[in-house]
């Protein structure tokens, strides 16, 4: 059983909803993101998804974007990536990471190191997730069983457009949980209509057997519970990019971590969810 599928199961044993923060690996500065992980893993997050900066980011908002060319000025790349997550492993053993991010990264590691480096690297720094926001499902199902082989699960995009067949295709790879764009656009776009993730998780469930995370428009501590009500996990990212890129050095964690511990103690007052014997893998 993969590190996420023991959080999700633990977290369904308790009846409990994930908190799941998104930041892009060096952003604000160069050697901020450990520290930052094990800050938002303190504050309550139970899964970090860390952004691998990429220059043509085609599903992301000006506000990660920004972040993302920020990063790269920084000389962030895939090597510095993992080498964040290696670093933070050191400390600690159990939160899962999951890399987000786009396949030309990923196939640059390759050209440079090898055929299979990407994964063996991946899993030797200890990533537990990959989602590739631009490999679809037709087209991933042999980095799919490497990664399964490694013990990293792959993870998939859902959208409001997704169609029954697309879910139905989707949950015959995906592993660890599927990511519900709660908005049609780009992260950070929009007005987050929470009765229509309502109505939209019942029916990915119907098809998709994982645990669903949604994201995309999520920027305080009610949306985040109102979204909590229906999913199983709720994923942050745009505003904690914009609540950091003017912060100084010394306030970066601070300010994550006051935001999340808002956000967890938002999600923990919910009703506890009945438990339900079903497993993340």
């Amino acid at each position: 059983m993969s590190r996420i599928a023991a959080t999700f199961d633990a977290l369904r044993a308790q009846g409990r909803k994930a908190l799941i923060p998104y930041v892009t690996a060096g952003f604000p500065y160069a050697d901020v993101t450990p520290e930052l992980m094990h800050g938002m893993v303190a504050s309550g997050a139970d899964v970090i998804e860390l952004g691998v900066p990429f220059s043509d980011p085609m599903a992301d908002g000006p506000v990660i974007q920004k972040a993302g060319e920020a990063a790269l000025a920084l000389g962030i790349g895939m090597k510095q990536v993992l080498a964040m997550v290696t670093e933070f492993r050191k400390q600690d053993g159990n939160t899962p990471v999951v890399l987000m991010g786009y396949a030309n990264p990923v196939e640059r590691f390759e050209l440079v190191h090898g055929k299979g480096s990407f994964v063996a690297a991946a899993a030797k720094a200890g990533v537990d997730g990959l989602l590739i926001v631009d490999y679809p499902p037709e087209e991933a199902e042999d980095l799919a069983a490497e990664l399964r082989a490694h013990g990293i699960d792959l993870i998939f995009l859902l959208a409001p457009t997704s169609t029954p067949e697309r879910m139905a295709q989707i949950a015959r790879i995906a592993t660890g949980y599927v990511y519900y764009v709660s908005l049609k656009g780009v992260t950070g776009a929009g007005h987050l209509d929470t009765e229509a993730v309502g109505r939209m998780v019942p029916l990915i469930r119907d098809h998709v057997k994982l645990p669903v995370g949604v994201g995309f428009g999520i920027r305080d501590a009610r949306t985040a519970q109102a979204v909590g009500s229906a999913a199983d996990a709720v994923i942050i990212g745009t505003r904690i990019i914009q609540l950091i890129e003017a912060e100084p050095r010394e306030r970066v964690v601070p300010a994550v971590c006051e935001f999340l511990s808002e956000i967890r103690q938002a999600l923990d007052a919910l009703p506890l969810a009945t438990p339900k014997n079903a497993s993340g893998r």
